[in-house]
């Protein structure tokens, strides 16, 4: 049995519910002691979610005469200081936009074997499993060194929980502020909506959205379905919606456990973001697009007729 531990993000609404299926992987089946990894003043609030999901500890890190939430270097120092005291042989987290730039960063500090957006785990013989080309084929990696550190896909492995009793132990990492890094300001962007990469439910326009006044439609079925809203690279670079919504090889990898495609084609750069999803459903007007090829459901039909006949049979199910 190993000590492993797990970045535990968390955000204005708590612990997020991503982190479940990293700690589910962490243990591979009671294998190993899970330590779940926070900066000081999260450990109280991770210490519920850490004891259903069976971390058994909960170490609360904070650097002596600073504050390291807003220093990424610092807090990969402080974070790799605490592996190396509590004896951990791999750190696992979400390869989302905060964990990759965290993990990546730990890795340099112990001189450790990284790999990230890793869509499977095996801690014990130390392998990662990986998508390449395009999803077109997996790769399955062996990584050596002391330490493992590895960032999984968000979703990609079920959540099963494992209550334990867990403990919260404070630890003060021995690392200074070299003063590389200094942040002068901090632009929050907007909040209320749910990242794309976390989310249970998935529902994403294509180019045939024709506008972004046009995703309404789609911002109001996701809302029934407790689901987030998706684009492709196509509907963004025309304008249609942010970035930070783009699914695809360019953009955002998803694993929903529904993924819900309207006006998409299903080109191989699509998909290859969005290929693990548990069930795919596909709306065109065109019954030979690829998407019919590669979901679990295709409906042929107007996307402006289908969905919001889909929000409505929706909402008389929840009356």
């Amino acid at each position: 049995m190993s000590n492993i531990g797990v970045w535990i993000e968390n955000d204005d609404s708590g612990v997020k519910a991503a982190n479940f299926g990293v700690m589910t992987a962490a243990r591979e089946g009671g294998r190993h002691t899970v330590y779940g990894l926070v900066f000081k003043g999260d450990g109280a609030a991770c210490r519920a979610a850490a004891a259903q999901y069976g971390a058994e500890k909960v170490i609360e890190i904070e650097v002596d005469g600073t504050d390291p939430g807003l220093n990424p270097e610092l807090q990969a120092r402080a974070v790799a200081a605490a592996m190396k005291h509590f004896e951990l042989r791999a750190l696992l987290g979400l390869s989302s936009a905060r964990g990759r730039d965290l993990l990546a960063r730990v890795a340099v500090a112990l001189d450790g074997s990284l790999a990230l957006d890793c869509t499977g785990i095996d801690l014990s013989k130390g392998m990662v499993t990986k998508s390449h080309f395009s999803g077109k084929t997996t790769a399955t990696l062996k990584l050596g060194g002391d330490y493992l550190i590895c960032g999984l896909r968000p979703n990609v492995v079920p959540a099963v929980e494992d209550p334990v009793s867990t403990e919260v132990v404070p630890y003060s990492a021995p690392v200074e502020d070299d003063g590389r890094i200094k942040i002068l300001e901090v632009k929050k962007g907007k909040t209320g909506t749910m990242d794309i990469t976390e989310a249970d439910i998935i529902i994403t326009g294509g180019r045939p959205m024709d506008s972004a006044e046009n995703f309404k439609i789609l911002y109001d079925c996701a809302e029934v379905l407790g689901g987030a809203v998706g684009a492709s690279r196509a509907a963004v670079d025309a304008g249609f919606a942010p970035h930070s919504m783009q699914v695809g090889q360019t953009g955002k990898t998803v694993s929903p456990k529904l993924y819900i495609g309207c006006g998409l084609s299903g080109s191989v750069q699509h998909f290859a973001g969005m290929k693990t999803s548990k069930v795919i459903v596909g709306i065109n007007t065109d019954k030979d697009a690829p998407i019919f090829g590669k979901c679990d459901y295709g409906i042929v039909g107007d996307l402006f007729e289908v969905v919001p006949m889909l929000t409505e049979v929706l909402k008389e199910q929840n009356r």
